[in-house]
């Protein structure tokens, strides 16, 4: 694989963030993981390809590609989703509200190089905070990930019985 080249991202990503969605998915459920996304393909959850579409046009994407090809995707905004049971900063945030790779390049980067992005979109914007929520449940292995990459967890949250782990990183 050549090195990763980051792009802003439009609505003629939908297609392939959804298929990289759809993938993770698979490869989760492979693993034993049904918890934390479920095992319905993501294009085929209610609702799933009007938020990828939303993602591309009302959020700020950006599309991680590897000689021309979209290999994973991360979508920045101003805060937390407002379903999500997560309180306000308290100051001005960007927030991770996707990150995905294709699982067919996993372990390669793709995540941590969209991560380094988004810290350097953040900086840039004169903003100091950058956060994220993911899935706790498991063996904790996605906050792991966000801690390897200059992440500190804060608060944890409960979706029913999805756990959840809100993390920060200060970008200034």
């Amino acid at each position: 694989m050549n090195d990763i080249h980051i792009r802003p991202g439009g609505p003629a990503d939908a297609p392939a963030v959804l298929d990289m969605l759809d993938s993770a998915v698979a490869w989760m459920n492979a693993r034993g993981n049904t918890e934390q996304w479920g095992t319905t393909p993501y294009s085929q959850k209610p609702g799933g390809v009007a938020r990828v579409e939303r993602y591309m046009t009302e959020n700020v994407p950006y599309i991680a590609e590897s000689d021309g090809t979209p290999v994973g995707a991360l979508v920045l905004d101003s805060g937390p989703s407002p379903q999500m049971p997560i309180a306000p900063a308290g100051e001005p945030e960007r927030y991770v509200r996707l990150l995905v790779s294709d699982r067919r390049h996993a372990g390669l980067g793709i995540g941590a190089a969209l991560l380094a992005h988004a810290a350097e979109e953040t900086r840039r914007a004169g903003v100091e905070l950058l956060r994220v929520d993911c899935w706790a449940g498991g063996g904790g292995e996605l906050v792991a990930f966000y801690e390897r990459n200059g992440f500190t967890s804060a608060d944890r949250f409960l979706v029913d019985a999805w756990p959840g782990q809100v993390l920060a990183r200060r970008v200034a």
